[in-house]
């Protein structure tokens, strides 16, 4: 039996250890405390460890792995809101205006900031989407929700972030380029 171990192991670190930082930073800004997703993401190399003899050589490890993650914060943290929006989000999601892109000298900060703001069903899919970069068919799995519900979260998440980070613009004297432009 130990002789199966060893290559068992070595093809285990190979494939998963690899994406260990990306669980880590995704769990660290979802549940917005180290110590949380410290242990989420130890949980979740504890739960493939003892399921790789069912992971599927050759498919594709990150969103088996990001899979996992999302279920244990739900299962075992309960700190997972439900993932259909509630009458408040899509209430919200009436009343933001468009807002054109936000100018490039925003720091790094203030984006993060912006995202800690949004809630939670939507960020989890900016994350997967725009930061880890999960077609919307693997976050569709991931989270456990339809294709289509990725799309609308991941479209109002992303007006949310331009209405935040164009007040953070605001704030620094950027002007939206209609503002600051003149007739000739």
């Amino acid at each position: 039996m130990l002789f199966f171990q060893k290559p068992r192991s070595e093809e285990f670190e190979a494939v998963a250890l690899p994406h260990l930082n990306d669980l880590y930073r995704t769990a660290r800004r979802l549940l917005d405390e180290k110590a949380g997703a410290e242990d989420i993401v130890q949980e979740v190399y504890l739960q493939a460890w003892k399921s790789f003899h069912s992971f599927e050589r050759g498919s594709n490890c990150r969103a088996w792995l990001f899979t996992i993650m999302f279920n244990t914060i739900h299962h075992y943290q309960r700190k997972w809101p439900g993932l259909q929006p509630s009458e408040a989000d899509v209430a919200f999601e009436e009343k933001v205006p468009y807002t054109p892109p936000v100018p490039e000298t925003i720091t790094d900060e203030d984006v993060l900031t912006a995202l800690d703001r949004i809630p939670t069903e939507f960020r989890a899919v900016v994350l997967l989407a725009d930061v880890q970069e999960f077609s919307y068919k693997d976050v569709a799995n991931i989270l456990k929700i339809p294709i289509g519900t990725v799309m609308s979260r991941l479209s109002r998440a992303r007006r949310i972030l331009r209405d935040e980070l164009a007040a953070v613009a605001q704030s620094y004297g950027i002007k939206k380029a209609s503002q600051g432009v003149k007739n000739v």
